[in-house]
């Protein structure tokens, strides 16, 4: 097939390696980053109509879409108008993700086990909601805040600012002009993802993302320092009451609302006493599960996105890799803070067969800068190491983590803690 991956990130450098580790597929990326030239060809059509006809002139089977803003915006609607097979959800099945509001409703009508919240544009409201709540506070911004726009208020004084800062556009613009106030959960938070087709999935397994910054997940939050999978923390009931109490009346709710869900359904669950309860829904692969996701399936991943695309999942019995996998995110000097400058990244020979075979690297914030390859983004790599436990796989990710060189490289030591503790 020719395969067009939509995005820029590790993410979507990941789902191009599995496919090009098939042998059998022609890949085109848009914009693609500075390693993706090695797997496929890079293309920079930005204007998705013209990137679709662009698509039919160069009859591409498979469009993958990686990021929510493409999503969000319509571009699945654009390439099927097109008639051409593309994997994600329309834009108004993409509102689970872009609108917190809506995705809150959503669960609220359909009966999905989620916090208790308060959705609201009145400033007066949320701090009189606010005043009711035991702490800690969650605030959220109603649009896409590029994973920033939540806020964990430890007082009522902090939560009531973050409401106000939201709703009059301070913090996030007009991803705050709406708001959700919820109760925070107390338990622990798991990434399950499900590929889905309108009426059919398949549930990959689950993972488990570390956001901030620093060791023992201290400092600020970031887009994820690392993950692994399948987590530990997660039976064969807590996958069962996801699927019955989650994915199925999403799916079903979806439907009814006319806007069935096709692509991939990221629940971020929080499990509180054994009970799956729904922090949020994204609409795409998370950055970095996806890394270490990808290279535990058997089945061609290929296969399972053009069967989701064409709803013939039923028809497809997915195989996963009796194997765990472990991320380790190298971030540049000064993320999440503020950019960094430029470094050449210099990765050394891999001599170890052990290495070599059980290991790679997906590049995410990189360019090619005068033939070279260059860290140029906050996260700029992901260190992926696999085998037979989670400490024979974290311990691969971690030597490779030792062959890369760049200025001002940085990662967390603690990766997969969770589950070796």
């Amino acid at each position: 097939m020719n395969i067009l991956i939509l995005g820029n990130g590790g993410r979507e450098y990941s789902i191009g390696l599995a496919i090009f580790k098939e042998n059998a597929h022609n890949l085109f990326f848009m914009p693609g980053n500075g390693a993706t030239d090695k797997l496929g060809t890079n293309i920079n059509i930005k204007d998705y109509k013209q990137l679709a006809l662009w698509a039919k002139d160069n009859s591409i089977d498979l469009t993958i879409v990686g990021p929510e803003a493409p999503l969000v915006d319509g571009v699945v609607d654009i390439f099927k108008e097109n008639d051409l097979t593309i994997f994600g959800p329309s834009a108004a099945a993409a509102a689970l993700e872009g609108s917190k509001v809506y995705m809150k409703n959503i669960l609220k009508k359909y009966n999905i086990p989620t916090a208790a919240f308060i959705e609201t544009s009145n400033e007066k409201e949320a701090h009189d909601f606010i005043d009711t709540m035991n702490l800690p506070i969650v605030v959220k911004a109603d649009g896409l805040c590029g994973g920033k726009g939540v806020i964990i208020a430890q007082s009522k004084k902090e939560a009531k600012e973050a409401a106000s800062d939201m709703l009059s556009g301070t913090s996030f613009g007009d991803a705050g002009t709406s708001i959700v106030v919820e109760e925070y959960l107390d338990g622990y938070e798991l990434s399950i993802f499900a590929i889905c087709d309108g009426e059919n999935y398949k549930v990959l397994p689950a993972a488990q993302d570390h956001k901030r910054i620093g060791d023992g997940d201290t400092g600020p939050n970031t887009g994820g320092m690392g993950a692994y999978a399948p987590t530990p923390l997660v039976n064969d009931e807590i996958y069962k009451k996801v699927e019955e109490r989650v994915i199925i009346p999403t799916l079903a709710g979806m439907k009814a609302e006319g806007a069935p869900f096709e692509g991939v359904l990221f629940i971020g669950v929080m499990v509180v006493k054994g009970e799956p309860i729904i922090l949020e829904y994204n609409v795409r692969f998370g950055d970095p599960e996806c890394e270490i996701l990808m290279p535990l399936l058997e089945t061609p991943v290929s296969e399972l996105f053009y069967k989701g695309a064409t709803k013939q999942l039923d028809k497809l019995d997915i195989k996963i890799k009796n194997e765990f996998s472990v991320g380790v995110v190298m971030a540049s000097g000064n993320y999440p803070y503020g950019s960094s400058p430029a470094a050449e990244i210099i990765v050394d020979k891999i001599v170890d067969e052990d290495l070599l075979n059980n290991s790679h690297i997906s590049y995410a914030g990189v360019e090619k800068i005068d033939e070279k390859l260059m860290a140029t983004g906050g996260r700029v790599l992901v260190c992926v190491g696999f085998g037979k436990s989670i400490k024979e796989a974290r311990d691969r990710a971690y030597a490779l983590c030792g062959q890369v060189h760049f200025a001002g490289k940085k990662c967390r030591s603690d990766i997969a803690y969770q589950a070796l503790k």
